[in-house]
């Protein structure tokens, strides 16, 4: 069997596997320079099985994205990497913006894409537990700009800035509000303009408009009741982006190629996001926007770069490895854990696939 027919059994195997525990599922694998992606189950009861192009919620890889255009708006000068916050958001309301600190080091935005901030993981008001009940609608639909900002002047920090990784929801959140406070646009735009068209990404959106809401997944729950969808109001850059498994494999190729590609239109900016990292432990580290980790030598040394996302009825797993130049994308409907599938999957193209 040659590598081509290997990648498109492997990924169709996972596929179907997580078809038995998901609603539907997308699973993505790259290796070698091609790219095979393969759905099952179905898109919602009734619906028909979904494919490279069935839009869903990412969740938290959502994050990648933020950072990137961070990346991409510290080259062009727009905004520095270790601006403080509250300088970013000094005009962001009538009297500016409060940030909590801690210690003399202010919260910067190196700080909110590596989880350094000291931040809590939710927006002031918010519980875990109000995120786990079935059938609710969009819990972060209050979280409105001027909402958030109350709650952050009121906010205690965890932690000094820069001191430990502590995840923070709000603190993804606040950078996206910020950068897009700074380009003086949305963060969808802001998206599209930096990331989406620069790479060609047709589906990767906060709003679907007609066409794509009709390639739209529905959502569920683990037990596969229906899900309203969450917009996350004006904090998309935590979790608020729809995307494809077509798309996401772009930006994954895009991962892989940076470093052979230096010319490439996102190179530079995916280039910073990995030179920049906070250790977590001996083997594990946050980039802007990406965890990263070495498995132990026993496992095989391999790296993995990787987020997976979560909303109310979607589950999502994005990873790969620059040196063995393979890559996973897996998408599912309910929200089911994907994580085991899809790092199966990695590891697999790790071990069997030799790089480019």
């Amino acid at each position: 069997m040659n590598e081509l027919a290997r990648l498109d059994r492997l990924v169709q195997q996972t596929a179907d596997r997580l078809a038995g525990q998901q609603v539907g599922t997308v699973v993505a694998g790259l290796a070698g320079g091609a790219v095979q992606i393969h759905g099952a189950g179905r898109t919602s009861p009734g619906g028909g099985v979904p494919g490279p192009h069935t839009l869903f919620e990412i969740g938290s890889v959502t994050k990648v994205f933020t950072s990137i255009v961070l990346a991409r708006l510290v080259l062009d000068g727009s905004v520095e990497l270790d601006a403080p916050l509250a300088e970013v958001l000094a005009d962001a309301r009538p009297g500016g913006a409060t940030v909590p600190s801690r210690g003399d080091t202010p919260i910067t935005l190196r700080h909110l894409a590596t989880h350094t901030s000291g931040l809590p993981r939710l927006p002031r008001g918010m519980t875990a537990t109000a995120l786990l009940r079935p059938n609710k609608p969009d819990p972060y639909a209050h979280c409105t700009a001027a909402h958030v900002l109350d709650g952050l002047a009121r906010t205690r920090l965890r932690a000094d800035p820069g001191r430990a990784f502590r995840y923070s929801n709000l603190g993804a959140g606040l950078l996206g509000l910020a950068l897009a406070h700074r380009a003086g646009t949305g963060y969808e735009e802001l998206v599209t303009r930096e990331v989406c068209t620069p790479l060609g990404l047709v589906d990767t959106c906060l709003h679907p408009d007609a066409a794509q809401a009709e390639r739209m997944a529905h959502g569920h729950t683990a037990g596969a009741r229906p899900v309203p969808h969450w917009d996350l109001a004006d904090i998309p850059g935590m979790g608020g982006l729809r995307s494809t498994a077509a798309d996401l494999a772009i930006l994954l190729r895009a991962q892989l190629a940076a470093e052979h590609e230096p010319d490439a239109p996102l190179s530079p900016a995916i280039t910073l996001t990995r030179e920049t990292r906070h250790r977590v432990n001996p083997f594990a580290w946050m980039h802007l926007g990406w965890l990263g980790h070495r498995l132990h030598t026993q496992q095989g040394g391999h790296l993995q770069i990787w987020h997976n996302g979560e909303t109310g009825g979607f589950r999502s797993f994005v990873a790969f490895d620059p040196e063995k130049q393979v890559g996973v994308v897996v998408l599912a409907n309910t929200r089911r854990s994907v994580d085991a599938a899809g790092t199966a999957l990695l590891r697999t193209l790790q071990n069997e696939f030799a790089a480019a």
